[in-house]
């Protein structure tokens, strides 16, 4: 099945070159291009894409709150925010308004087309290098939003949380724990079930607002 894309960036050079790279392969198709935040989501609401590609600084509306509002309607479609720097102080408040990852607008096309996939299959995109150095940076100096307690976790649910919250991969929260991929898919499955979270990156925001990991000071 093609993946529908829609690019949301306030230049046209940029919706451009992302639609030619998207539109070069045959599973992608990008079905419109906003403007704004506002347009962005009129969008969302009209063609029903599977991902939104989202600049953060747009008129009218920006990045953020247009996120926050796809996510508020329940759209099933998903939004991968784009910036210009991966320490963006506003990237952690989109990823908290329910961004499913970010990129960076130097991405090559290849990784570009890549990530589109990843996040159409309902995966998150953040590299775990880039999710320390930006929780580390920003957790502590952007207002966490209201998490939903975590008393409904198991204790291995929690350990698997805070785990996740570290940036671990299953494979090494597998090992940490002793415990196969598997039984560890499926824990990360019910603390995103049991704490109404969309993915995996709304998990690791979620660990730092629940306290079960603090971002260093350094």
């Amino acid at each position: 099945m093609t993946i529908r894309v829609v690019v949301a960036d306030d230049q046209a050079l940029v919706r451009g070159g992302f639609r030619m790279i998207i539109d070069a392969r045959d599973d992608l198709e990008v079905v419109g291009e906003a403007t704004d935040g506002q347009h962005a989501v009129r969008l969302v609401g009209e063609l029903r894409p599977d991902v939104v590609l989202m600049d953060v600084r747009m008129p009218v509306m920006d990045g953020i709150e247009a996120t926050r509002a796809i996510v508020a309607s329940g759209s099933a479609t998903r939004v991968l925010v784009v910036t210009t720097f991966d320490l963006d102080e506003h990237v952690l408040t989109a990823l908290r308004a329910g961004a499913s990852g970010f990129l960076l607008k130097d991405i090559r096309p290849a990784e570009l087309a890549e990530a589109v996939r990843v996040v159409a299959r309902g995966d998150a995109l953040l590299a775990p290098t880039v999710t320390r150095r930006m929780l580390d940076r920003f957790a502590h100096t952007t207002a966490p939003a209201a998490p939903a307690a975590h008393d409904g976790l198991s204790p291995r649910e929690r350990e698997v949380l805070t785990l996740v919250g570290q940036a671990r991969s299953n494979s090494e929260i597998a090992r940490l724990l002793h415990l196969s991929e598997a039984t560890v898919k499926t824990h990360v499955s019910a603390v995103l079930r049991k704490l109404a979270l969309r993915d995996r990156v709304q998990a690791v925001v979620a660990a730092y607002d629940l306290g079960l990991v603090e971002p260093r000071r350094s």
